[in-house]
C-alpha cells in the first residue's frame, strides 16, 4: 500500500507525456525558454508589428501552457500560436499554430524569431 501514491504519480506523468499536440496546430519548433517567456515574446512581437491589442490565453496555470492570440483574432477558434512545455529533454518549450481563421500571414516568421 505504500507505493500505491508512486504508482499513481507515475500513471499521471505517463498520460501527460503522451499528450498530443493540440488539435489543428502545425509545429513550429521548440526553445530552451519557459513556455511564458516564449509566449510573452510572441505577443509582443504581433503588438509591436500591428500596433493592435493581442490576447493571450493561459491553458495551464503559471503560465505554463498559453494560447497566443494573432491580432484580430479572438478565443476559442482564433489563428494562435499554442505554446505548451516540451515533452524532450533537449527543450523546455514547444510552439505551434493553429490558422484558425486563416489568419496569420507571415505569423510563423514572428514566432520562429522568439524560439
Amino acid at each position: 500500500m505504500k507505493y500505491l501514491p508512486l504508482i499513481v504519480a507515475t500513471a499521471a506523468l505517463a498520460a501527460c507525456a503522451n499528450q498530443p499536440m493540440p488539435s489543428g496546430a502545425q509545429s513550429v519548433g521548440t526553445s530552451q525558454q519557459p513556455p511564458a517567456a516564449v509566449a510573452q515574446c510572441i505577443a509582443q512581437k504581433w503588438a509591436d508589428k500591428s500596433q493592435q491589442q493581442v490576447v493571450s490565453q493561459s491553458v495551464l496555470a503559471n503560465g505554463q501552457a498559453v494560447d497566443v492570440y494573432v491580432p484580430g483574432q479572438q478565443p476559442p477558434n482564433g489563428a494562435a500560436a499554442t505554446v505548451r512545455p516540451a515533452w524532450s529533454a533537449s527543450a523546455k518549450t514547444w510552439v505551434g499554430f493553429r490558422s484558425g481563421g486563416g489568419a496569420g500571414g507571415d505569423a510563423t516568421g514572428d514566432i520562429s524569431a522568439c524560439l
